[in-house]
């Protein structure tokens, strides 16, 4: 091979390898461009579902628009925003209130030992019954069924004092009050289970509705509040008689000794 021929095949191949350098940081550039855009996309996803978790963790839950919400009261209640509730028309100025949660044990244990009885006197005309329902269990156990079950005891009071009665018992019963732990009351579908046994209830599409749609849930914020607010009251179930606490009382023949020492009698 000539000098001439050997100079010239050198400077080709020095040509070639400049070409390949050229292709090769082309190809480093684009791939750095790559990365650099899938970086920015990913930092942008990041925080795009940061931002929309942000947004969801500061809206405002069900219950708390509820609490802010315009209040639409039951029939048959009174007072401010509906949270007194009398039953009963006793020509006495005697008052047994009684302050419950939906889910307490304690509640429901009272109700299926001593309620019908005191449920009679009221209707005898001893005395009236008042209500004060709170929902303290739902902050303590975590849940909302205190909260859903006054919203559908309101929505029973609604059609009727008596409804109001006999779903609080059932709810209440053996057969259907649930353990405090759970949240069952939080289901509509049970809440219409339990509202099926009592007969004004019983397919009453009125009632039905009210309980799906939430009619009651800014009055039963509003109940709880009130609940909240009375400050002799500490634990459920707390009785009054004549706005005196008494001993809870564990048998019926406890309950009509009660009742006497309050100077209530037949």
């Amino acid at each position: 091979m000539s000098k001439r021929n050997s100079q010239a095949a050198k400077t080709a191949a020095r040509e070639r390898l400049r070409a390949e350098r050229e292709r090769e940081a082309k190809r480093a550039k684009v791939k750095r461009q790559i990365i650099v855009a899938c970086s920015i996309v990913g930092v942008l996803a990041i925080a795009g579902g940061i931002s929309y978790a942000v947004v969801q963790g500061n809206k405002p839950t069900k219950w708390e628009e509820a609490a802010d919400a315009k209040v639409v009261a039951p029939a048959h209640t009174s007072g401010k925003n509906g949270t007194t509730v009398v039953i009963g028309e006793s020509k006495s100025d005697n008052v047994v209130h009684l302050y419950e949660d939906p889910r307490c044990p304690a509640c429901a244990t009272f109700e299926q030992t001593v309620g019908e009885t005191v449920d009679k006197g009221m209707e005898d005309g001893d005395y009236k019954l008042s209500f004060t329902i709170g929902t303290f269990l739902d902050d303590r156990l975590g849940g909302e069924g205190s909260k859903n079950a006054l919203s559908a005891l309101g929505a029973a009071l609604n059609v009727s004092p008596e409804a109001f009665l006999d779903y609080k018992a059932a709810l209440y019963s053996a057969k259907y009050h649930p353990e405090e732990t759970t949240d069952e009351l939080a289901k509509d579908s049970y809440l219409l289970k339990v509202a099926d046994t009592v007969d004004a209830l019983k397919n009453n599409k009125k009632f039905q509705d009210a309980v799906e749609k939430g009619t009651y849930d800014a009055w039963a914020m509003k109940m709880s509040q009130s609940f909240d607010d009375t400050k002799d009251v500490q634990s459920t179930p707390t009785i009054k008689i004549n706005d005196k606490v008494i001993e809870n009382p564990t048998t019926v023949a406890a309950w009509e000794t009660a009742l006497k020492n309050a100077g209530i009698t037949k």
